[in-house]
């Protein structure tokens, strides 16, 4: 099992994905402990996901500890490196597409009159025409730049989900079966119906309550939904030594304290050394490392610091293989723990790239050593 998730996370598969190419491959059946070739599934695909769920992230942490293990181990990781950490934050996205106020009102009310249905409340309307129509029009006329008639269909929209809440709401008072059933939707209707434009908080996906607008100031892309994740490596090797996903969009200098800790806690060591961005000023850090924010004072330290200030930046392209290579780009696990569970696991297969790597190029180096070894009479 820790096997299937080292691959599906070193080559940014699902969990369908990893078992159907394990019974295939031979190398990744070695790899997972077996030593005769398989040809049947070693497990369902689901039990990954109740294996996850029951050791949570301070289970999964041990994943990403083992790593940094065999990273000493194998001499991939040098001890020396750890004195040394670049610390830097990243948006984990989730799996929701853009939230518009439209197709919130349109998609809560369709899962309230489905679930009148099963529970059998006979609505007095459902809206399952008009409220069609209305998203459609409201589309047609927003891509016409017509915002008035568009701003009149979204009014409506509101209005159906407005009428089809208090409704479900009379007819299941005093039933404390229904109310219970009913609870989490009509929670959400509530809360969606109340909230403005302005509002800090505010529900963007119906599947994933704990969704999070962040912005962090990229040109091409505005806004993201999902959660903020820190994430730790070591200045010279680039080893993910400490990756963790933060609710509630916490400024980054206030992060700086947890993302130590939990770095220092899985490598077993102390570090000397910090280098953040400029985004960490006011940080929050209270052990023994110094910090070092970038292009503070460049001209005036060492050479030798310098050229560590410099490397700072090279936590940038392990984030961007983290979310092309791996799940960091996109998150499919449930809730605010699917999330930190995500964050762990796709530090982990960074670190199992790097190891596979390291072990090709040994590989590679003893076929060419022994090819090319000078012939003694």
């Amino acid at each position: 099992m820790v096997g299937l998730h080292y691959l599906k996370h070193a080559k940014g598969l699902s969990d369908e994905e990893v078992v159907a190419q394990w019974v295939e491959n031979a190398y990744w059946q070695l790899f997972c402990g077996e030593e005769c070739f398989q040809h049947a599934f070693p497990i369902d695909p689901s039990s990954m996901t109740r294996w996850r769920n029951r050791l949570r992230s301070e289970g999964l942490e041990k994943l990403l500890e083992q790593t940094i293990v065999s990273g000493l181990k194998t001499k991939v990781l040098k001890r020396t490196s750890l004195q040394r950490l670049n610390v830097d934050t990243t948006v984990q996205e989730k799996a929701v597409s853009f939230p518009t106020d439209a197709k919130l009102y349109h998609n809560l009310r369709i899962k309230l009159v489905r679930e009148a249905k099963v529970q059998g409340v006979e609505l007095r309307q459902t809206y399952t025409r008009k409220s069609k129509q209305s998203l459609v029009m409201q589309s047609r006329y927003a891509h016409a730049r017509q915002m008035k008639r568009s701003r009149r269909e979204v009014r409506k929209l509101k209005t159906y989900l407005g009428r089809v809440t208090r409704d479900i709401g009379r007819k299941i008072s005093g039933k404390t079966e229904l109310e219970k059933q009913f609870a989490p939707l009509l929670e959400m209707g509530h809360r969606l119906l109340k909230q403005k434009r302005t509002d800090s908080k505010k529900l963007y996906s119906l599947h994933a309550p704990e969704v999070e607008c962040i912005a962090k100031g990229k040109a091409h892309k505005r806004y993201e939904f999902g959660c903020k994740v820190s994430i730790a490596t070591t200045s010279k090797d680039n080893f993910v030594v400490g990756a963790q996903a933060l609710h509630g969009n916490p400024y980054d200098g206030h992060t700086l304290n947890e993302a130590i800790e939990q770095a220092e806690r899985l490598g077993d060591f102390v570090t000397q050394s910090i280098f953040v961005d400029r985004g960490y000023r006011g940080h929050n850090y209270e052990g023994e490392a110094k910090v070092h924010l970038a292009r503070q004072g460049i001209r005036k330290v060492k050479p030798s610091l310098r050229r560590w200030l410099k490397r700072r930046s090279a936590i940038e392209p392990v984030i961007g293989h983290m979310k092309n290579d791996g799940h960091l780009g996109r998150n499919y696990l449930l809730g605010q723990e699917g999330d930190r569970i995500n964050a762990i696991l796709c530090g982990a297969g960074h670190n199992i790239r790097k190891l596979l790597r390291a072990f090709l190029l040994f590989l590679f180096w003893r076929l060419f050593k022994n090819r090319f070894q000078p012939i003694r009479a």
